[in-house]
């Protein structure tokens, strides 16, 4: 950690350039003799990246950026918020703490904090930062998790671990035990030391798999911002062994889309199917993940189209944990029927259907945009369907 970078007309320098052109200000250089201009261009690219990601961070003084992978890397504010929500207690462990931002909400809602982190320079920049933020019940610890708990006879009412995945392990099958610190290897340890255990993992993780190498799996929580699945968090509670509870929820600006089932009432629930009705809905990407397919038209009492369409219709409107739509039309799939509706702009969704958007879209000659959807799918009797459909708010 390099203080001279946080010298004001330094700090000024960087708030002035965040939206420079980087190649120009590399070739230009600086006039601070005692600091390379690499230097101030990595805090420059690493606070910009802040802005909307880690915005307490990007609005404190004096903050100290790591490089832009540690950004890239660390969870979003929204992100760790939502983790907050679901832990409580006087104390709790971040066995790889990274750039502190999960540490930073959970201090919010426990008497003390610690943050273990193996690379020095990083803990050194997150204590740092920290102190700017006034954040006084986090104790750093330049060390590895592991080896901080094995030598530790303290216990915690959580463990906070986010592992993160071997750069040379091979495939595409992503498994926890290839994951450094791996934490099926050390499940015990961990329970050793807290009864509750919070896992962040990346959404590449098939579900099967999680529950196949831990154990005392309790909840697992599918967690979107804007429809795009950020994470999944792997709540374990010592000596659980009953029905696993999956909650899936979408952040978005003003609200949130949630939707809960269980993994023993997926297998039992059955769908109800029908042709397409007055409204169609399209599930959000953290319950697509979940799979609950058969939980949502239980649960919500709407028919399906087709058992792998994964689109759900009803007579009338509901609330929904995705996107709504008017069906205008349905329309067999064919050049002939389509050519009818005089289409040349529209938002084009596959779901069950043997062609893509891109070659649906050169097939029909159809740009992107505009108010129209078009459904492309199969319906309860195998015959492939568009529905023309408008969205509803």
């Amino acid at each position: 950690m390099n203080t001279l970078l946080l010298n004001t007309e330094i700090q000024e320098f960087i708030a002035e350039h965040l939206n420079a052109n980087i190649a120009s200000l590399l070739l230009k250089g600086t006039n601070f003799p005692d600091i390379e201009t690499k230097a101030i261009i990595e805090q420059i690219e690493a606070k910009k990246r802040c802005e909307k990601k880690l915005a307490t961070w990007f609005r404190g003084k004096n903050i100290y950026y790591p490089n832009k992978l540690n950004i890239e890397q660390t969870s979003s504010e929204i992100t760790a918020e939502y983790k907050s929500s679901l832990v409580n207690g006087e104390s709790i462990i971040d066995l790889t703490g990274g750039f502190g931002v999960d540490c930073y909400y959970f201090s919010k809602v426990f008497k003390t904090v610690e943050h273990c982190e193996i690379n020095e320079d990083l803990s050194g920049i997150v204590a740092h930062n920290y102190k700017q933020l006034a954040v006084k019940n986090i104790k750093t610890h330049s060390i590895d998790g592991i080896s901080h708990l094995k030598n530790s006879n303290k216990t915690y009412d959580w463990v906070y671990i986010d592992p993160s995945r071997r750069h040379d392990s091979k495939g595409k099958v992503f498994f926890l035990n290839d994951c450094l610190p791996n934490v099926p290897e050390h499940l015990d340890l961990l329970f050793k030391h807290s009864k509750n255990i919070l896992i962040k993992t990346s959404p590449l993780l098939d579900f099967s798999v999680g529950i196949n190498e831990l154990k005392h799996v309790k909840t697992i929580h599918v967690v979107a911002v804007n429809n795009e699945v950020k994470e999944l968090l792997w709540v374990l509670e010592a000596g659980f062994t009953e029905d696993i509870s999956i909650k899936t929820i979408n952040l978005k600006k003003d609200t949130e889309d949630v939707f809960n089932f269980s993994l023993d009432n997926e297998k039992e629930a059955n769908s109800s199917y029908s042709q397409p009705l007055a409204y169609l809905y399209e599930p959000n990407s953290a319950v697509l993940k979940a799979g609950g397919f058969e939980s949502i038209s239980s649960q919500l009492q709407v028919f399906k189209l087709h058992k792998h369409s994964h689109l759900y219709t009803s007579n009338t409107l509901i609330h929904f944990p995705g996107r709504r739509f008017k069906v205008e039309a349905i329309i067999p799939y064919n050049k002939k029927d389509l050519k009818k509706l005089a289409i040349d702009k529209a938002n084009i969704s596959t779901r069950n259907f043997p062609e893509t958007v891109e070659q649906l879209r050169k097939k029909l000659k159809i740009k992107d945009g505009g108010n129209c959807y078009l459904f492309f799918s199969t319906d309860a009797e195998d015959h492939k369907i568009v529905l023309k459909t408008s969205k509803v708010d």
